[in-house]
């Protein structure tokens, strides 16, 4: 029972990265690909916490899905954890904001010509 993370996850807990110590090169990576912006759309609209992994409708697996949600939270824009079997997200709205002003809003601009 000792490896096990917090919670009771078999798995280890997610490191998330303070957007202090984020560059602006490595943000703008993070939303520079369409599967990540469909991502935070999706989480801007939701409440903190209401959103497994599972729960998005995105056109990739389960490996590539892990790989899009370690690199949000490598770009301090998305912070995890494990709820039971669930690995529930919240989008870090104000801390990431307050590193790049504007470019979360630019993000979740309605306008589709991405």
């Amino acid at each position: 029972m000792s490896n096990q993370a917090a919670g009771g996850s078999h798995r280890a807990a997610p490191v998330h990265t303070d957007p202090e110590d984020v560059s602006v090169l490595t943000a703008l990576s993070a939303v520079a690909d369409p599967v990540r912006i469909q991502l935070i759309r999706e989480l801007a609209g939701s409440a903190d916490w209401t959103r497994s992994c599972g729960s998005f409708d995105v056109p990739v697996g389960k490996a590539a899905l892990s790989h899009h949600f370690s690199v949000l939270r490598g770009a301090g824009l998305v912070e995890q954890r494990d709820e039971g079997p669930r690995r529930v997200n919240r989008l870090r709205r104000e801390e990431f904001d307050a590193r790049f002003p504007g470019l979360l809003h630019l993000v979740l601009r309605a306008d589709e010509r991405d």
